[in-house]
């Protein structure tokens, strides 16, 4: 049994890793992307987790293959075509480390993938299915994402959302919304941004913003980054906020991904892998947990190579 299995985009992160003497902005070709970054982190910190995803035949997707098997995630549900190039997304990084992206998508690997590329043994065989609301942009990928969920839903998998936005892959705003709340009513967990909260809420409280969704989709258990504020979360009806933890700053890309990575990993752990099963207390730990992984992801360039291991994050702070 699979503790975690994530689906969707995985690509290469151009990163801005500094400034050469010239003045020219120097990009380092990272492993990346959202659901992939999720299971990466959380393998590294000992959970059992696998990929679904496609790559191109090229040197990238080569990269990206190995660079899933080498931190210990099965890339058995990994796709592998002759007909279209690995996705590569640019990530220049202002001062303080946020990122703008620029992404190299249409038609290339990751959204061609299909539902007939995915088995379905893969989407009976595993506790959580994590994705996102990257691989909803574009069809075949939209309907292949929408599958999986269904599929693993009704296996009785936990189902865990991350609606990250990146507005220059969708059509408009308004598509975006709307496609970004369509597997809503299928999630036990959501992962959401305060960045992402108005967008789909119409307000920046964190409260009132969680308990719209929460009314609304039956979503069991919500949990809000708020980047150097920490986290809020909503179990029911209650709700609590916790701190994150100060380091300096390479870049934050990535930060969101170990942090929901890290959660996970802490509900594996634990044995409880239905939200409902959760306390208070243990929401807070686990919270508590993935401040400290995502805080190390921001003191290191890059995603994937800055999520830490189970040892750096125990260590961490003390």
């Amino acid at each position: 049994m699979i503790d975690i299995t994530a689906i969707g985009e995985i690509l290469i992160d151009l990163t801005q890793t500094g400034i050469s003497d010239a003045g020219i902005p120097e990009y380092t070709a990272f492993p990346g992307g959202a659901p992939a970054n999720v299971a990466v982190a959380a393998a590294r910190l000992g959970a059992k987790t696998s990929f679904i995803g496609k790559v191109g035949n090229d040197a990238f997707g080569k990269l990206l293959v190995d660079t899933v098997k080498q931190n210990g995630v099965n890339a058995d549900g990994m796709v592998v075509s002759d007909d279209a190039n690995t996705t590569l997304a640019v990530v220049s990084v202002a001062k303080g480390g946020e990122r703008s992206f620029a992404f190299y998508r249409r038609g290339f690997a990751d959204t061609l993938l299909s539902k007939d590329e995915i088995s379905e043994s893969r989407l009976s065989d595993t506790h959580f299915l994590h994705f996102g609301s990257v691989s909803l942009t574009d069809e075949p990928s939209r309907s292949a994402t929408l599958y999986a969920v269904k599929k693993a839903k009704e296996s009785g998998a936990t189902v865990t959302y991350d609606p990250n936005y990146r507005a220059s892959l969708w059509n408009g705003e308004e598509e975006a919304v709307e496609m970004m709340k369509k597997p809503m009513s299928s999630v036990d967990i959501l992962k959401i941004s305060d960045e992402e909260l108005p967008l789909l809420t119409g307000t920046t409280d964190s409260s009132e913003g969680t308990k719209m969704l929460s009314d609304e989709y039956g979503i069991k258990l919500i949990l809000l980054t708020l980047g150097p504020r920490g986290a809020f979360y909503r179990f029911g009806d209650v709700t609590g906020e916790l701190p994150t933890f100060d380091v300096k700053v390479a870049d934050t890309n990535g930060a969101g991904d170990t942090f929901f990575g890290a959660f996970l990993s802490g509900m594996v752990d634990m044995k409880k892998y239905d939200p409902s099963q959760l306390n208070k207390d243990e929401i807070e730990q686990l919270i508590t947990f993935a401040n400290k992984a995502a805080s190390i992801t921001t003191s290191r360039s890059g995603a994937i190579p800055a999520m830490p291991t189970l040892d750096e994050v125990m260590r961490f702070g003390v």
